[in-house]
């Protein structure tokens, strides 16, 4: 490890991929009957308080879990949303001024349960590194790797996810979209600071996935409309520019910062040879990604059939595809018809969010893969887990399926204001551009997989030195890498250098004071 709307259908396609998929959908909220009002019934917030106790690094910590909901309100105060959330507070220390975290994931649509009990919570189900895990029972254990010990913890379920639900004048669209979600968890963690007496927290956003996405829009409006600075802010597996992943028509910027996960790919599985320095190896197809590569992309037609036919040999020589394959793609070839062809004569397919894994398929004469092996390897896993824990370890009680993904519908992808970009692309750089020069203490810790094929590591460096910042912030920017996909934390080595990196993290922003 080393430290240093396309068009809307497009984007909502390449968003739902990284989603892992689940058991448990979205229920479908039925028509009210003819002659009723339009409202849904309003429940009662609810919550349930429990005392634990984790050893970690060999300490003993006492901390309670809060299981609960919060209602959001529209304009006029009305209910609209009930969000489920969880959340851990040490209690042997003062709170008052402990770090404060709020950590969800992505899809849009996804429920926080992959970070909860993957990565950060007091609780972890362990799952197989880079294979099917089998079917329950599952264990349930205690998380080394979680963050309790360094920081106060809130996941956050968004609507229409976990046991989140539209209530009362509520709809879809008034959550289901890039500012409409941002502006209700707005809404949520203002209240949840001002509940709890924690607006003398440092605080954190920790996304995932979308969840980046997400936090970049998030943490701009908080600053900017809540007046609530951050200390920091964790991208997990990020993406803050769509057209580094959409392989869109006429646009080769995909293409260039795929590569070097193709790269790590096909040695990983041995169709090249494993090289002897990993990361010197990287960064020379890194730099012949954005060299001869792009170069030779951006010629198109006129490139010069030498250098067509040279760059077409040193993409088989990194790649294991070969040079008729590539040919025959124009040197173009997506991340769905990559990991079909890789090992095709093998009968397996790899996996986009972590290209460690394999699994088998039955049509070999498929352009591109048909499914995901990681997440049918372990969504079942998680989403059994997260319905056990919540109701008899914490004593959530609810009839409701906990939704784990698939939870939104119809995501506006249309901005009405806020960050640059181009038409029908998201692109929410410019959100976290805003946040950093008003508050030029944020720090940006990015982290990011060798193995991801949903959200490429190489496309971050690519966002981030793409970047309209002052020099003097570009040092507030920090990118880890790991040796494991877009869910790092389900390699167990891996998992506690996230810890160590969230740590440090925290810790330095935390410390910052005025002089």
């Amino acid at each position: 490890m080393r430290s240093k709307n396309t068009t809307l259908a497009l984007v909502f396609a390449s968003l739902l991929a990284v989603l892992p998929a689940t058991t448990a959908a979205a229920p479908r909220q039925a028509a009210p009957p003819a002659g009723a009002t339009d409202e849904r019934p309003v429940p009662d917030e609810q919550m349930s308080v429990t005392e634990h106790t984790i050893v970690l690094d060999g300490e003993s910590i006492p901390y309670e879990a809060t299981a609960a909901t919060m209602h959001l309100v529209n304009d006029e105060g009305d209910p609209i949303g009930s969000l489920y959330y969880t959340a851990y507070r040490r209690t042997d220390v003062d709170s008052e001024t402990r770090p404060l975290a709020f950590i969800f994931n992505g899809g849009p649509g996804s429920a926080s349960v992959w970070l909860h009990m993957g990565a950060f919570g007091p609780k972890r189900v362990p799952v197989n590194d880079n294979g099917h895990t089998p079917p329950p029972p599952y264990d349930l254990i205690d998380n080394q790797g979680s963050l309790i010990d360094i920081a106060d913890m809130v996941f956050i379920d968004p609507i229409g996810t976990g046991f989140s639900r539209v209530i009362g004048k509520g709809d879809g669209t008034d959550f289901w979209g890039i500012d409409e979600d941002a502006t209700s968890l707005t809404q949520f963690i203002t209240q949840y600071v001002t509940r709890n007496d924690r607006w003398n927290s440092p605080k954190f956003l920790l996304g995932e996935s979308y969840g980046t996405t997400r936090s970049a829009v998030l943490v701009n409006q908080l600053q900017n409309r809540a007046g609530m600075h951050f200390s920091g802010v964790s991208l997990i597996s990020a993406v803050l520019d769509f057209e580094t992943l959409l392989f869109a028509p006429g646009h080769d910027t995909s293409y260039v910062v795929y590569l070097p996960t193709y790269a790590i790919t096909a040695a990983y599985h041995n169709v090249v040879p494993w090289p002897d320095d990993l990361e010197a190896w990287l960064d020379e197809v890194s730099a012949f990604a954005l060299g001869d590569y792009a170069h030779v992309l951006a010629l198109g037609a006129s490139a010069p059939a030498d250098q067509r036919a040279a760059v077409r040999a040193r993409l088989a020589e990194y790649t294991g595809l070969s040079e008729e394959y590539l040919e025959r793609g124009n040197l173009r070839v997506n991340a769905s018809q990559f990991r079909a062809e890789l090992q095709r004569t093998s009968g397996m397919v790899a996996s986009r969010l972590d290209a460690r894994y394999n699994g088998f398929t039955n049509d070999l004469m498929s352009e591109n893969a048909q499914y995901d092996p990681q997440s049918t390897a372990i969504s079942g896993a998680y989403t059994a887990a997260a319905n056990r824990y919540l109701r008899e370890d914490l004593g959530f009680e609810t009839t409701q399926n906990y939704v784990t993904g698939g939870g939104a519908r119809g995501w506006n992808w249309n901005r009405a204001g806020g960050g640059r970009g181009w038409q029908g692309s998201t692109y929410v750089v410019g959100d976290l551009e805003q946040a950093m020069i008003r508050n030029p203490s944020l720090i940006v810790q990015i982290e990011n997989g060798y193995y991801d094929l949903a959200t490429p590591y190489f496309a971050m460096q690519w966002t981030t030195d793409h970047m309209n910042l002052p020099p003097e912030l570009r040092g507030n920017i920090r990118h880890n890498y790991y040796e494991a996909g877009h869910m790092m934390y389900v390699h167990e080595d891996e998992l506690m250098n996230l810890k160590r990196n969230i740590e440090e993290l925290v810790s330095t922003a935390a410390a910052r004071h005025v002089e």
